[in-house]
This record gives C-alpha cells, sequence and structure tokens, in this order.
C-alpha cells in the first residue's frame, strides 16, 4: 500500500479509502490510485484486513430457492452492489427454521459481516438463534412495520407488491372488465399473498365479486396448468411473468385470443417479457434499485462506528403497458 501511495502521490490513507471503496475520494484522485494499483499489481490480501479491521469484507445472502428469475436477479443485484463496494458474497440456502439455523451458523463459521435475507427465507431468519449478533436486512419480511418508528431490530427493504397488484387490476378495470381471474403464487410466499390482496382489494373496492384464485408455484408449467382453468374470464392478474408465460400458452391452445379474448397482466417485468407473444403488460419490479439499496443500508450498519437505527425503505413498483391487455369487447 505504501508503494501505491508513492506511486500515485497521495497518503496511504487515499489508498485504504480507494481500495475500500470510500466515497470520500476525488474521481480524479481515484483514477490514478487505480492506475497505480494496476501498475504495480497490487491486490489487498483479505486476511490480513480482516484481522487488521475485524471485518473479512464478506456478506452473506441467504436464499430459499434460486429456481424463481425474482431470486435469481436479487442474487445477481445484491453481488453487484456488494462487488462495487469491495465485499464478496456468501451464499446459503434455508427452507425452513432448521435450516436457517444451520445457514446461519455456516456464515458465523466465515465470519460475515453481515447478512442480507431474501424473499421466501425472511419469515423465519430473523427468529432463528444463530441470526442473533448479526447485522441483518430482510428483503420482503411478513410482518415489518411500516416505519423504522416500530424499531423491528433490523433493515428491511421491501416491494409493496399488494400496490403494484392493485395498479394492475385497477387498468384491466379502466379497460372494461369485470371478471378478472387471479393466477396466484405459492400459499408460503410472502409475496404471493400480498399480490393476491391486491387483486383482492381492487376487486373489493369496485363492488365486483371476488373468484377463487387458482394457485401455481412460479413456474411456467403450473401456469399454463392454470392457464386452462379461467373459465369465463376476460382477463387475468398472473402474480409473476414466469406462469403469465404458461398462461399465454394455455389460452392459445384453448383457441383464444391474448388480448382480443382474454387480457393478461403479469408481475416482475421479467427481461423477456416484451419478447412475449404478445408483448406482456406487468408490474415492473425494480430488482436493481433494490438490491443496490439492501447493500448500501446493510454495509452503512457494518461500516458504522456506532449503532444504526433500524431502515425501513419500500419500494412502489410501477405498471408496464404493452400488447396483452385491451378494452373488453
Amino acid at each position: 500500500m505504501a508503494d501505491v501511495a508513492a506511486a500515485a502521490g497521495v497518503s496511504g490513507q487515499t489508498v485504504s479509502r480507494v481500495v475500500n471503496a470510500s466515497p470520500r475520494v476525488d474521481p480524479a484522485t481515484r483514477a490514478r490510485v487505480e492506475a497505480a494499483m494496476s501498475r504495480l499489481g497490487y491486490r489487498p490480501h483479505r486476511a490480513a484486513r480482516a484481522l487488521r479491521t475485524g471485518r473479512t469484507q464478506t456478506i452473506g445472502l441467504v436464499v430459499a430457492t434460486l429456481d424463481t428469475v425474482g431470486n435469481s436477479r436479487m442474487l445477481q443485484a445484491v453481488a453487484a452492489a456488494a462487488a462495487g463496494r469491495g465485499y464478496g458474497v456468501a451464499l446459503v440456502t434455508a427452507v425452513g427454521p432448521e435450516s436457517a439455523d444451520d445457514a446461519f451458523k455456516r456464515l458465523a463459521d466465515q465470519g460475515v459481516d453481515g447478512v442480507v435475507v431474501l424473499n421466501e427465507a425472511s419469515p423465519f431468519a430473523a427468529t432463528v438463534p444463530a441470526a442473533a449478533g448479526f447485522r441483518l436486512l430482510l428483503v420482503d419480511a411478513p410482518g415489518a412495520p411500516a416505519s423504522p418508528d416500530a424499531a423491528p431490530g433490523f433493515h428491511v427493504v421491501q416491494t409493496d407488491h399488494a400496490a403494484g397488484a392493485h395498479q394492475a387490476v385497477a387498468h384491466l378495470l379502466e379497460l372494461g372488465h369485470r371478471h378478472i381471474a387471479h393466477i396466484a403464487g405459492p400459499a408460503d410466499s410472502f409475496a404471493a399473498r400480498q399480490r393476491e390482496e391486491g387483486w383482492r382489494s381492487a376487486l373489493t373496492a369496485a363492488g365486483l365479486e371476488v373468484p377463487v384464485p387458482v394457485r401455481g408455484d412460479w413456474s411456467a408449467a403450473s401456469g399454463y396448468a392454470a392457464g386452462g382453468r379461467l373459465d369465463d374470464a376476460t382477463a387475468v392478474f398472473v402474480a409473476n411473468d414466469q406462469m403469465a408465460l404458461g398462461a399465454l400458452r394455455a389460452l392459445a391452445d384453448a383457441g383464444k385470443t391474448v388480448p382480443a379474448d382474454v387480457s393478461v397482466v403479469g408481475f416482475d417485468d421479467i427481461a423477456d417479457a416484451a419478447e412475449y407473444r404478445p408483448p406482456l403488460t406487468t408490474v415492473r419490479q425494480d430488482f436493481d434499485a433494490l438490491g443496490a439499496r439492501a447493500v448500501e443500508v446493510l454495509l452503512e450498519d457494518v461500516e458504522s462506528e456506532a449503532d444504526t437505527a433500524p431502515v425501513v425503505e419500500t419500494f412502489t413498483p410501477a405498471l408496464v403497458l404493452r400488447a396483452s391487455t385491451a378494452p373488453r369487447r
């Protein structure tokens, strides 16, 4: 580090700030230091740094599954944001309280500086004994307070799934649809329950009967199976884009045209949604912003020398209009 400082004409402290991705470095100075690091082949020694600072520059990530697009996108977003701050990511899976406790013990063995818990893993992750003592951030936490005033004891970054679903159904109502079905996600999913609640509340507010939702498991195959059970619905709100893809094929196989016969709205706005046939109207969840903010909040806590008050932030998703919805005929 002293060699880098001499080559760049800066202090050792400035080099340290660059290495630790501190925002308190002038861009031109940062570029000069990085050029000197590259020229000299300098790489920080993680083990030595951990001994000196008590931090490993690694955050844990707890996830129930990577089979869903949402979780995979969040993993990508968190890993990219962490890398931008000079941190690595240690990934563990947890599908229940016992496996969550074991997952936190493994993260403790690795000495991670803090933990981000994603979606389906969040209901039990904050309550298992091994989670105690960690700086913890939950993404989509059931029962999380609406504001930090309730002091949950951990940070929360979440999407307002119910508001997004309400937007989707309000759009279909504006198009004149009155029989709006719902292909829901798994009953044990917080996001699925919130999206179902948004659909239900929009129909109730419009004075309409709320049909029994058809439940899938987030996969396109389950969306296909559910798409054959929509009865006489003229529109359907689907809890994610993967299931919407299956529903589109099921409707086509049944001889129905989208959107002339049935309008379809999804949720997530995955990368391929605009390439569906027809391009899918959907609710956009900003995974990159959600992951970046999760890392930012957690690392502000990790790097702070004082106790940090719990942060609770909610992102409101946006409806993206495409060709899969049209006025009721």
